[in-house]
């Protein structure tokens, strides 16, 4: 009898068993991870969340995308985030969970596709890394537990790949051409943003994918086809519906989704003349900042200014380094070396168009950031988490397999030692979170890194592997702790604590701002300088009152009660300047607040005209000062010029204020005497 065969069949079952049980721990670890105290950030991007609740009770509204329940105006993106969220909420009610679980759910979801399309070339344990690492990034986890638009961004462009390496391997016309639907789909979520990886996934399977360059090339305009289809028919139906019964499109000045898509959040992220945005130095914000720093005018000589100095080490400053870098450094050597050790395989070697996609994705993304003199924001790298997370575990994997060889040890322990040396770099700028930990990660890191000079031997090859993951990942877990434990609400959010001569919320030493970067837009947060939280600012009120640029409002149960009363009988039981004011009122009382001139404040919906015309039909029935720029200070949102501020001083000319808990209000169907 051969005894061998059912000692090998037992030994693949028990593998298998391994490798599902550990999927299973990955998987399951990840969501409880991402719906760990998850109602701890309340409505979370308010912006965001009043839209869902507009969508949750209006078809028009979902489809579209109002921030309103009446359908005055969108939010300044494309409504494909809001769509499942919205539904939720439609199911099970408006309220944190169902609004914020499904975002977790994506980042569940990214997380399995990532792991399967690792796994598929480079074997389990590279695809659990990899599912590992993404779920730790500090941004990725704040933005899995977030109503932004990334956790479905993230998903499809991870998806986009999964379909891409599928062409790579059977040369199908199908792949590509869900490829193209993924990328459209992307677009409908975040615009421009998602077509930063349109050139790893052109290039890739160009030059790696199987048949003939005629072919390849006719696959990829088809591919931008599906893409142009998938993405243009909504944009048609915008286009085409009679802007009369439509909302109108946030963030454009001319009330045209093509506008919206080629200005403000097209090329002006990348030149930083977005008209319509509240940016210091610039007409169209909020003049009362004028030489803080706006674009252009950074220190040193560097663009960016009030968004943070541009340039090649942006993702590694202090902004930006605790968020997404950890592993950077690592990836991309790393990278390099399992390039050249895959060496003279076969042009369609998925292994090498695996590492083409995953590390033309991170370059260029990582370059656009870099030297974007627009908006930026620290959440926006959540866009970088899949790439690093695949360039690490795939270089990693190819690199651990060729470790007879002693360059390969050598490189192995040189990416070790940088990861333990940044590690510590980036955990020194956070001094009082965990405090031992920067000089743990060190220790450990550097003698991983010894021990991978001698991995051949099997007992240190075990020592110097998990000494390198420790080090690796102890600092992104800390700092994903501190997130999830943490309430994260407002428009400007970041991962883990606040960082030393960091710009954003709790930053301090960020370039032109009083105090040093934005410092906190949050509820309560000190906001020096900045309205929505500064004193004497509008909306500066701490936890209550009418909320500002960058923080919902948050309205006391008298306001409340105030505004619901005789509710039905108003389209609008509100008004107030800036999306995000606007908000929280309607979050709280379930009936429509107009937000007057959209998220900034700055967008001429509605007219002063169009506006006096709905006052007098008594379509509206309170205006609540304060909240976005231009709300009674004409200096703040491009003077007396923007329909905001022309409808905040016709208000206050013609309508007798009355305060309730601190929140002024005017009635608008009684007239001042």
């Amino acid at each position: 009898m051969n005894h061998a065969e059912p000692n090998r069949t037992s030994g693949s079952s028990k593998k298998i068993l391994r490798e599902r049980l550990s999927l299973a721990a990955l998987l399951i670890g990840t969501g409880v991870l991402y719906l760990w105290n998850l109602s701890i950030n309340g409505w979370a991007n308010s912006f965001y969340s009043a839209a869902i609740q507009a969508g949750s009770e209006s078809w028009k509204a979902w489809f579209f995308g109002s921030s309103d329940l009446a359908n005055s105006i969108t939010v300044d993106k494309p409504p494909a985030s809001l769509w499942i969220p919205g539904i939720s909420a439609r199911i099970f009610g408006v309220n944190s969970w169902s609004i914020l679980v499904p975002e977790a759910l994506m980042g569940v979801a990214s997380v399995a596709l990532l792991y399967l399309i690792t796994r598929k070339y480079f074997g389990h344990r590279a695809g659990i890394l990899a599912g590992a690492v993404l779920a730790l990034t500090p941004v990725a986890a704040l933005m899995f537990r977030f109503d932004n638009p990334e956790a479905l961004l993230i998903l499809l462009m991870i998806a986009a790949v999964w379909s891409l390496m599928k062409a790579v391997d059977d040369g199908r016309w199908r792949w590509l051409i869900l490829t193209g639907v993924f990328v459209g789909f992307g677009f409908l979520t975040k615009q421009l943003q998602v077509t930063l990886i349109v050139p790893a996934l052109s290039v890739t399977y160009l030059a790696f994918g199987p048949g003939g360059w005629p072919r390849r090339l006719g696959q990829l305009f088809a591919a931008l086809g599906a893409m142009i289809v998938s993405a243009g028919w909504w944009i048609l139906a915008v286009e085409l519906w009679p802007a009369s019964s439509r909302p109108y499109i946030g963030g454009s000045q001319n009330n045209s989704i093509l506008e919206l898509t080629l200005g403000y959040n097209g090329l002006g992220r990348l030149n930083g003349d977005e008209t319509g945005a509240v940016v210091p130095g610039r007409g169209h914000g909020m003049g009362a900042l004028e030489g803080m720093g706006g674009p252009g005018g950074g220190p040193g000589g560097g663009r960016g200014g009030a968004w943070g100095e541009t340039g090649w080490l942006r993702m590694f400053e202090p902004a930006q380094g605790g968020q997404i870098a950890w592993l950077i450094p690592a990836g991309l050597v790393l990278a390099m070396v399992a390039l050249v050790l895959i060496g003279k395989a076969r042009r369609t070697d998925p292994r090498r168009a695996y590492l083409s996609v995953w590390g033309l994705w991170l370059l260029v993304t990582m370059g656009v950031f870099s030297f974007m003199a627009g908006i930026f924001h620290q959440y926006y790298t959540a866009a970088l988490a899949p790439a690093v997370a695949a360039v690490v575990a795939a270089g990693g994997a190819v690199c651990w397999s060729h470790r007879d060889r002693l360059w390969v040890r050598l490189a192995l322990g040189v990416s070790v030692a940088i990861t333990a040396i940044w590690g510590f770099v980036l955990l020194d700028r956070t001094p009082d979170l965990v405090p031992w930990l920067r000089y743990a990660v060190l220790i450990v890191g550097l003698l991983a890194a010894v021990a991978m000079v001698f991995a051949r031997i099997r007992g240190v090859a075990a020592a110097a592997l998990s000494g390198a993951v420790i080090a690796g990942l102890a600092g992104p877990v800390a700092y994903t702790i501190d997130t999830v434990t943490a309430e994260k609400s407002g428009s400007i959010i970041t991962a883990g604590p606040a960082v030393a001569g960091g710009f954003g919320p709790g930053g301090r030493g960020g370039p032109g701002m009083p105090g040093g970067g934005f410092m906190e837009f949050g509820p309560g947060g000190p906001g020096q300088g900045f309205p929505g939280g500064g004193p004497g600012m509008p909306g500066a009120r701490g936890g209550d009152g009418p909320g500002g640029l960058l923080r919902g409002s948050r309205p006391t149960q008298a306001v409340v009660d105030k505004l619901v009363a005789d509710a039905d009988d108003y389209t609008w039981v509100a008004a107030a300047v800036g999306s995000q004011s606007a908000s929280g009122y309607q979050l709280e009382t379930g009936h429509s607040v107009m937000p007057i001139g959209g998220f900034n404040g700055s967008d001429p919906s509605p007219t002063l005209a169009e506006f006096q015309k709905l006052v007098a039909a008594r379509e509206i029935h309170y205006f609540i000062a304060g909240g976005g720029p231009g709300a009674g200070a004409p200096g703040m949102a491009g003077g007396s010029s923007q329909p905001s501020s022309q409808i905040s001083a016709w208000v206050q000319d013609n309508f007798t204020a009355v305060t309730v808990d601190g929140t002024t209000m005017y009635d608008l169907t009684q007239p001042a005497s």
